[in-house]
């Protein structure tokens, strides 16, 4: 009992570092966070951090899966809503997205891209980490789209994968431009320029 209660003891703990790793290094960037700001703000000791993680590179890795776990998991609920169309359900997923970023007044935009552009080319474990969590994304994505060419509101002459390849890419580069505009004007252009235009039947 006092082992299981220790292993789950230490597993919350690993999620509550990983959470304010994804919160602080989406606000100050990766090498604008310091360990000793994460392990302040969850209360571990500095040297019990490596009970959990052998370096901050691997640390960065971690949190990287676990800030993309979320979206797949909306994305994945918005898909499963028997009451929508799969166009329909996408549309509702980034229109959610669209505006969580607008309540927090456009700060922060996305970590993958983020990290992309700052460590992206400089740390193989987290560009390893950044690359498989894009591909999940877009493996999500994917399913959406292959669902709303088999309902008829997508076009069949361009691959699925090619698509929600595209529309991550395109998210990404809306994400971006949201920064310096502050307004979510580039992400709904984004989804409507696609989802209900390139992409429509």
């Amino acid at each position: 009992m006092f082992f299981m209660m220790k292993t789950a003891s230490k597993h919350i703990t690993r999620e509550k570092l990983l959470d304010q790793g994804v919160a602080l290094f989406t606000e100050h960037g990766y090498h604008g966070t310091g360990l000793q700001d994460i392990l302040a703000s969850v209360g571990v000791p500095k040297g019990s951090f490596y009970n959990y993680f052998a370096s901050k590179e691997e640390f960065g890795a971690a949190a990287i899966g676990h800030y993309i776990e979320p979206f797949i998991t909306l994305l994945d609920q918005w898909l499963k809503r028997p009451e929508l169309s799969a166009a329909a359900a996408l549309e509702g997923y980034f229109g959610e997205l669209t505006a969580a970023l607008e309540r927090r007044q456009f700060v922060g935009g996305c970590l993958l891209g983020n990290l992309i552009g700052e460590i992206g080319d400089t740390s193989a474990s987290c560009r390893l980490a950044l690359s498989s969590a894009l591909h999940r994304y877009r493996d999500k994505l994917r399913e959406g789209i292959e669902r709303g060419q088999q309902e008829g509101q997508f076009r069949k002459d361009k691959d699925a994968e090619e698509m929600a390849d595209f529309l991550s890419d395109a998210w990404q580069g809306a994400l971006l431009r949201m920064k310096i505009e502050q307004s979510t004007a580039p992400l709904t252009a984004c989804c409507k320029n696609l989802l209900a235009g390139y992409f429509k039947a």
